[in-house]
Order: structure tokens, then C-alpha cells, then sequence
């Protein structure tokens, strides 16, 4: 148990509150709070600060628990061996990991189909949100062909999104209607139509009902493929 986790623990339990209370407190898994406590997990200041207040105690000791984590790494018995020296580094750099893990959050990117992941990108976190919106409604789309060239939108280009729900007047979005998913700059006509509009050299409109669009994601940033 490392000293953050036991004083996390102390605190709780002073405070008779159960994991599950404490994890329902916060709005995070039991396991995670468990495994604070067994100092599997290194949390970062912003969470530490969140459980001093739930608790109504001080347990921000992250600076010298993790620098004490590190000591222990540097001062492991070394027999000479390169292959143990590397493992040594490997340990050292897990522990970076988890104490970071909280501050920034792999970011999925997709293809159209939204099937699987074809890769990721790192992205920090601020209040529990990234760039402003829910960690589990952003993501990134590969863009797949030159339909937004007009746009400076082209094949291979990363856009980075977020989820909607409704479709937002004179935005980009990636949408699917008439059997396709793609992605198109959106007008409002009035309450029941849109004016769709793409540009691959030349401009192209398409008017919609509403009813007949469904909104995915609105972009926001383009990672242009040079």
C-alpha cells in the first residue's frame, strides 16, 4: 500500500464511509477507489483534491508519495544485469503512466463505419472534459474521400468531434442520410428542411427533410494530411 493509498484509507474509514460510498461520492468505479488504496493507482492532484473534500480531510500527499515510489525504483538491488536494468526503466515508467493516466486520455479515431478504432490520440483533461465536452463524445473521424474539398477537406485529413444529437445551423458534421454516412456543411431552411451542401471542385446542394438526417458528430478541428 503506498502512503496516499493508506491515508485514503485511514480518512475513509474515519469518516465511516464505505468504498462504494466514497466511489459514489466522487462518480467513479469501487475498483477504482480499492485500487487507490492498495496504491495500484496514483491519482493526480485534481482527484486527490476531490476525495480531501468528500472526506473533509486532507490526503493530498501526491507530490511526496510518488517522488517516494520513484526513490524506491532508483534504489532496487541491481545485479549487472542489462535485461533487469531495462525492466527497472520499464517499472519507473508505469509509474509516470498512472500518475498521468488521470490528466490525459486516449482519444478513439474512427472511419466512417465507427466499427473499431484504426488508432488514437492523446488530449488532456480539464474538469473531467475534453476540449469542453464529455470524455465518452469526442472522438476523431479519418476522413475518407474529397467530397469537402471546398472546405480544405481532403482524403486522410483527421477531424476532430463531438457527439450530437440534433443537427446545428451552418455547421460541419458528419451525418447519414439516404443510406450513407458522410460528412457535409448543414443549412437550415426552416423548422422541417436542410440545405446539404458539399464542394469536391464544384458546389453541390441537396435539399433534406430533417426526419431524414441523422446527426452524428459536429467537427470542430482538421489535422490537415500534408
Amino acid at each position: 500500500m503506498s502512503r496516499v493509498g493508506e491515508k485514503i484509507k485511514i480518512a475513509r474509514e474515519e469518516s465511516k464511509m464505505t468504498q462504494k460510498q466514497l466511489a459514489k461520492k466522487l462518480g467513479v468505479a469501487e475498483s477504482f477507489i480499492n485500487e487507490l488504496e492498495l496504491g495500484r493507482k496514483i491519482a493526480n492532484e485534481q482527484v486527490l483534491q476531490r476525495i480531501s473534500k468528500a472526506l473533509n480531510k486532507n490526503v493530498n500527499d501526491i507530490g511526496m508519495s510518488f517522488e517516494s515510489e520513484v526513490f524506491k525504483e532508483e534504489k532496487a538491488p541491481s545485479y549487472s544485469s542489462i535485461k533487469k536494468d531495462k525492466s527497472k526503466d520499464g517499472e519507473t515508467k508505469d509509474i509516470w503512466n498512472q500518475a498521468f493516466g488521470d490528466v490525459l486520455r486516449n482519444v478513439p479515431i474512427y472511419k466512417y463505419d465507427l466499427r473499431k478504432a484504426i488508432g488514437y490520440r492523446e488530449l488532456p483533461v480539464h474538469s473531467n472534459k475534453i476540449e469542453g465536452f464529455a470524455q465518452d463524445k469526442v472522438m476523431f473521424l479519418e476522413i475518407e474521400n474529397d467530397e469537402m474539398l471546398g472546405y480544405r477537406m481532403q482524403k486522410g485529413d483527421i477531424a476532430f468531434c463531438h457527439s450530437i444529437k440534433e443537427i446545428e445551423n451552418n455547421s460541419l458534421c458528419f451525418i447519414e442520410y439516404n443510406g450513407i454516412r458522410a460528412v457535409r456543411y448543414i443549412k437550415r431552411l426552416d423548422n422541417s428542411k436542410l440545405l446539404i451542401l458539399s464542394n469536391k471542385g464544384t458546389m453541390q446542394t441537396e435539399t433534406v427533410y430533417i426526419k431524414e438526417v441523422t446527426p452524428i458528430a459536429k467537427l470542430l478541428k482538421l489535422e490537415i494530411k500534408l
